[in-house]
């Protein structure tokens, strides 16, 4: 990039607060009290973010009667819940693509499943009076490159092949009436397979319909170890201990109560910008009328929405893996990406030159190798837990959910008997193979991306074994 505009997109930066858009709100509702001494109840639900919320909430619509504690360590929506896109997607298995190479005689079914839990978030927010700027306006895959082009024209015809007719193939011209990037040579436009929202109101809307239905939180207490107790279970906090018949375990990228569900998922840390306002004249620069959301088909990719006010989110592209899965706070800054992501926006959006951007930040995601959840069991079906969302969490949680409510209960359902409920991806190897595995992953993407497309052995290799590696 030219140095002058290297200097513009820093200059942009200068005045953003290092802190999530979402998360900085003179509104956000204050924090429970922490748990002090002991506690019993029927189900305990372990995590305060959508995984945590949707499963209290969901547990009390099926049986009020039944009691339910969560407890969460930090503050709900405080980490990946408060952090992310506002991108809530119908999608079950991160996508159509992903959901043919791995489940292919279920899909239809889990496209199905996907719809209907969608439908019935929109219908939650409504119940419930959840004010989080639900916009249920689709979202576009945008091809930047040539290859992407035919990639994502080959996407819509195996989705025609296999009767799924929701997607809508856009040639350049057609794109770029949508939204006008000089960019943009095609794109793949779901109309109703992804609403937009602000994630941060949306855990927090849960929050208040939980407790309104008697669910007790307790923030500020983290759940320490899990054990048997009698004829259930008991988690030990700071200051107490919490006795439950069953337990939810929602705690995603935080290290499992489970140890032997730690090695399916590491920690990879994403990144965003959101801008100031557009003005009116910045919004019809560059034509952004429907308000979709975006995300660009390289495997190193950017997702870009706006917000209820109009300023654009552009977040994605770096994917950092820390070496032994260690999370830190330090990891939630990455000046260098905000920089990167930066030139990136001025070079989708010439138009927009001058504009500055009011928050950078970033978080960690729970990234399995399957690239979507897995569920399962312990403690002699005493104890379920869902994690792996690897991104796409903001719809599919609720549908986790209801996944880990059946196994709890020992109900079978539609849910229960699909193949990707009872199985698990690959595990991630112990150090320092992850860290080597990853970087040579990364790297090959990154040389597709320059390529044409064209995957190397060792991605070759990876898609073999089902293997990936994905923000």
């Amino acid at each position: 990039m030219a140095p002058v505009a290297m200097r513009t997109a820093a200059q942009s930066l200068s005045g953003a607060k290092p802190v999530s858009f979402w998360l900085d709100d003179p509104d956000k509702p204050a924090p429970q009290p922490a748990l002090t001494g002991d506690e019993r109840c029927d189900l305990l639900v372990v995590g305060g973010g959508y995984s945590g919320l949707w499963t209290a909430l969901l547990a009390k619509e099926r049986d009020p009667g039944r009691d339910v504690v969560l407890i969460e360590g930090h503050e709900v929506g405080w980490a990946a819940s408060g952090r992310n896109g506002g991108f809530c997607a119908a999608s079950l298995t991160h996508g159509l693509g992903n959901g043919i190479a791995r489940w292919p005689g279920e899909l239809a079914k889990l496209e199905e499943l996907g719809e209907r839990n969608l439908d019935a978030i929109e219908a939650a927010v409504a119940a419930y009076g959840i004010d989080c700027d639900f916009e249920r306006t689709g979202e576009i895959d945008v091809a930047t490159e040539p290859h992407q082009l035919a990639e994502l024209k080959e996407m819509y015809e195996e989705a025609r092949k296999l009767g799924f007719t929701g997607l809508e193939l856009l040639d350049r011209d057609q794109v770029r009436a949508e939204v006008d990037s000089p960019t943009f040579l095609g794109g793949l436009f779901d109309r109703r397979g992804v609403a937009l929202l602000h994630p941060a109101k949306l855990a927090w809307g849960l929050k208040r319909a939980c407790l309104g239905l008697g669910v007790r939180i307790y923030e500020h207490t983290r759940g320490l170890d899990l054990v048997a107790a009698g004829a259930g279970m008991a988690v030990r906090t700071p200051y107490g201990r919490v006795f439950a018949r069953r337990v939810a375990l929602g705690t995603n990228i935080f290290p499992s109560l489970v140890k032997r569900v730690r090695p399916y998922t590491v920690p990879v840390y994403d990144y965003a910008l959101m801008t100031e306002p557009l003005t009116e004249e910045q919004l019809a620069s560059i034509g952004w009328k429907n308000r979709q959301g975006l995300g660009d088909s390289a495997n190193q990719f950017h997702y870009f929405r706006l917000s209820a006010d109009n300023r654009i989110l552009w977040g994605g592209y770096d994917a950092v893996y820390p070496f032994g899965g260690k999370l830190s706070a330090d990891m939630d800054h990455r000046p260098e990406t905000y920089l990167k992501l930066a030139e990136h926006f001025f070079r989708c959006f010439p138009q927009l030159e001058g504009v500055n951007f009011s928050h950078a930040w970033g978080g960690a995601i729970d990234t399995c190798s399957r690239f979507s959840a897995f569920f399962g069991t312990a403690h002699a079906g005493k104890v379920a837990y869902a994690a792996g969302y690897t991104g796409l969490g903001v719809g599919s949680t609720r549908f986790g959910a209801d996944v880990m409510l059946d196994l709890l209960d020992g109900e079978r359902t539609e849910r229960t008997e699909l193949e990707m409920v009872r199985s698990k991806p690959m595990p991630f190897p112990p150090e320092p193979f992850a860290w080597a595995g990853i970087g040579i992953t990364k790297w090959s993407l990154a040389r597709s991306d320059d390529n044409g497309g064209r995957r190397n052995l060792w991605l070759k290799a990876m898609d073999k074994l089902g293997l990936g590696f994905d923000s």
